[in-house]
């Protein structure tokens, strides 16, 4: 017995001792820079939508990256982007401090630069245009949905990520910007000086020069108080007498997931909004259960530049009969990605589920179909709503006609 126990200890002080010789603190200990490097691949790791890494060992991965010679941080950031870039999903990036805080402020308040929203085209790694921001310098110049940044400042934006594309075109007011745009296949230089950006996403109007009040609804963009804004807008629109709606979401590229399930809820009654799918397949939904604001009559304008949350937003109204949707098909933006802060003050963005409407239809890079399609050439701010916004008039068209729209039960 005294013997079995011997051989116990003694394996138990040889597995020890090779324990300590595995776990020694020069092999145990990583360098700062490698801390963030390694926070941000298990970030990844533990929340990435794609399990197979586009169909790369993202382990080995881990181990390629962490022998690096990382000197300072910029070099961390360096190796941070070689590894996501792995990825080939634009969407998945490190943002720098500077980045990092810009896109908070953007989601928040209020910004200056030319008033653009971008997007990395994943299979031509071109910059294009998802919309121009309501009243932006950018908007002004002639700017539209899916025109292309060539150049910024001379500058090639093939050599850019996204947001160093954005981070170039924002700066202090009144200093100027030289963009190379394409649209369709025409090519031209246009000078743009940076603006303040106003940010509120909300603009209302009672329009009674039709046969019924109709309130008019636009949403800019999906910030953190365009709930708020738009139930008080809503509110104060009831008591004016409208008695149909038109929610304008064109040019509107997106922005907070949960703003656009809580706009949602507002004039959905018990009804899935959206489905989320995840990396193992996994549904789970966001359901309306609250009172609505209004059951009046409700018309929704989308264009190309209607993205992300607007399409969620939209699709929603569509699928539940809410809705109609009038004007041109939208962008087909259909991943959701979550905000990761890192310690020192950089962030990182992770495409972490997709989403499908309520009748489970897929739109990433498909979009949604109006049901009644108008097509119409870009308008300027001024224009909008008058008798050069086709889309607009075909809204109060259908409004008028009371059998032809969709009205909350």
């Amino acid at each position: 017995m005294v013997k079995k126990a011997f051989w116990v200890t003694l394996l138990v002080c040889i597995w020890l001792s090779f324990s300590l010789i595995w776990f020694t603190p020069a092999a145990a200990a990583f360098t700062e820079e490698q801390k963030l490097l390694l926070q941000s691949w298990r970030i990844v790791n533990q929340a990435y939508i794609d399990a197979t890494f586009n169909h790369q060992n993202w382990w080995l991965m881990r181990q390629e990256f962490v022998k690096k010679p990382l000197r300072d941080r910029d070099e961390t950031y360096e190796a941070i982007e070689e590894m996501l870039s792995r990825l080939d999903d634009p969407f998945t990036r490190l943002l720098r401090p500077d980045q990092y805080r810009s896109l908070q402020v953007n989601t928040s308040g209020e910004l200056s630069g030319v008033g653009l929203q971008i997007n990395l085209d994943s299979e031509t790694k071109l910059i294009e245009v998802v919309s121009p921001l309501a009243g932006s310098p950018a908007e002004a110049a002639g700017i539209k949905p899916k025109d292309l940044i060539l150049e910024i400042d001379g500058v090639s934006t093939k050599t850019l990520t996204l947001d160093e594309a954005a981070s170039r075109m924002r700066g202090q007011i009144g200093t100027e910007v030289s963009l190379r745009v394409q649209s369709d296949s025409q090519v031209r230089t246009v000078k743009l000086v940076r603006d303040r950006i106003a940010l509120n996403p909300v603009y209302i109007t009672l329009d009674t020069h039709t046969d019924t009040p109709i309130g008019y609804v636009r949403l800019n963009q999906f910030s953190a108080n365009a709930a708020k804004e738009i139930a008080h807008g809503v509110s104060k629109l009831e008591q004016e007498g409208a008695e149909a709606y038109i929610l304008d979401l064109r040019n509107n590229p997106g922005g907070l997931l949960q703003a656009g399930v809580e706009i949602a809820k507002m004039w959905l009654e018990d009804s899935t909004i959206v489905y989320t799918v995840n990396r193992q397949g996994a549904l789970g939904s966001f359901v309306s259960n609250r009172e609505i604001l209004t059951n009046e009559p409700l018309i929704v304008l989308v264009n190309q530049g209607t993205a992300s949350a607007s399409e969620i937003l939209a699709g929603a109204l569509q699928d539940n009969d809410r809705a109609l949707l009038v004007g041109q098909k939208t962008f087909g933006k259909g991943l959701i990605q979550s905000l990761f802060e890192l310690p020192d003050g950089a962030g990182l963005a992770v495409t972490v589920a997709k989403y499908e409407t309520p009748n489970h239809k897929d739109i990433n890079k498909l979009g949604i179909l109006p049901d009644w399609v108008v097509e119409q050439e870009p308008i300027s701010f001024a224009q909008i709503g008058t008798e050069a916004d086709l889309q607009y008039q075909k809204a109060i068209e259908l409004l008028n006609d009371h059998t032809a729209i969709a009205k909350a039960s």
